[in-house]
């Protein structure tokens, strides 16, 4: 490690220690190394399944369900307009059918404007972040836990919230503009975050903290194009982070598509960056869980950086899960196969070092054994 790199460590060590104690750093072992490459690359795909509300007996992606992906996101589009809980249930539990490892079964479920199970289905009502944030954290508990409910019925086991992000820019048109945040302040978007956990994890949901490192800050949306924060962010959007790994109750955590030039002078997309996914992330902030990619399909990565190319970066960085949401034109849609064949080949010819499929398999297969 260089010199620069330690000093940098230990800054960043240094100023959060007023918000943190020691973090445990042990790794929960799961899965062996008697599995085969084939099986944890697939446990590394997370796909979004196109316009799909039925899985047809001749549907491909069966197969690929088999060993080729480990996890689901689903969206709106997946609903039917009638009997909408009825069918997703159906649907959810075809797949696990198919999967020869249990699946995570994905959905961004946040409230307000990120509010995919809509009331005109028949689902439950979710406020926004910033509207239960403006409440006690009782409150979001309150609302989480009827969400949390509803999602276990359905056959969910992940939620890829609570957003973390702090309100800094009011005017952020990602975050805080469309009340995805709790507040402007560090203490309470935390207190929310984690009355939000506590009830997902009452149900057995897993729960996934966004945007690291931080994407309250931001003037633009990533998912347009690159959004660079150099000169907006702040070392506090660590602070929820920092106190949450701390408390145990952190799951996971999605890796976002920023650049930050102060925490990768590089100015590399933190999804794609070792310096804030593992030197950050895991080093500092001690995190060993699972680091699931914002859609690897968004423009900040997808206009910039070539699919192979971004691939590599990304789990060399440190990202256990590749997200490929799959809301893209038609063309420009990708396959949990081509997806496979592209990790397999940057392992096999020596891109991808096999101790990084290894210590993503175990985090992934660990936390989809992980009980509360």
């Amino acid at each position: 490690m260089s010199k620069t790199k330690i000093v940098y460590l230990f800054t960043c060590m240094y100023l959060l220690m007023a918000f943190s104690s020691p973090a445990d750093n042990s790794l929960v072992q799961s899965g062996t190394n008697a599995d085969s490459l084939d099986i944890k690359i697939g446990q590394m795909i997370m796909m979004g399944i196109n316009e799909r509300t039925s899985l047809d007996s001749m549907d491909t992606l069966r197969n690929e369900l088999r060993y080729k992906t480990g996890g689901i996101i689903i969206f709106e589009k997946n609903l039917t307009k009638t009997s909408s809980a009825e069918n997703l249930r159906k649907l959810i539990s075809n797949l696990q059918a198919e999967a020869s490892i249990p699946l995570f079964i994905s959905i961004d479920e946040e409230g307000g404007k990120v509010h995919r199970l809509k009331e005109k289905y028949g689902f439950v009502p979710m406020p926004s972040a910033a509207v239960s944030g403006a409440l006690s954290p009782d409150s979001t508990y309150n609302y989480a836990i009827r969400l949390a409910a509803e999602l276990s019925y359905l056959g969910f086991n992940l939620n890829f919230a609570p957003v973390v992000d702090i309100a800094i820019n009011p005017d952020n048109p990602i975050i805080a503009k469309v009340q995805r945040s709790y507040s402007s302040s560090a203490d309470m978007v935390t207190n929310h975050a984690l009355a939000f956990i506590r009830a997902h994890h009452h149900y057995g949901i897993h729960t996934t903290l966004k945007h690291f490192p931080g994407h309250g800050s931001s003037s633009t949306d990533t998912h347009k194009d690159l959004v660079d924060v150099t000169n907006q962010w702040q070392l506090r959007e660590l602070i929820p982070y920092n106190r949450i790994i701390d408390s145990g109750q952190c799951d996971a955590i999605i890796s976002c598509h920023v650049v930050n030039c102060h925490l990768d002078t590089n100015c590399i997309p933190s999804t794609l960056s070792k310096n804030i996914n593992t030197d950050l992330l895991r080093e500092v902030l001690g995190f060993n869980g699972v680091i699931f990619s914002d859609d690897m399909q968004m423009y900040a990565i997808s206009k910039h950086y070539g699919i192979e190319n971004a691939v590599a970066m990304a789990i060399n960085s440190g990202v256990d899960v590749l997200v490929f949401g799959n809301n893209v034109n038609a063309f420009d849609r990708a396959t949990a196969t081509q997806v496979h064949a592209i990790i397999k080949k940057l392992v096999l010819s020596g891109v991808i070092d096999m101790k990084r499929i290894e210590e993503s398999y175990r985090r992934i297969m660990a936390l989809k054994n992980k009980k509360y």
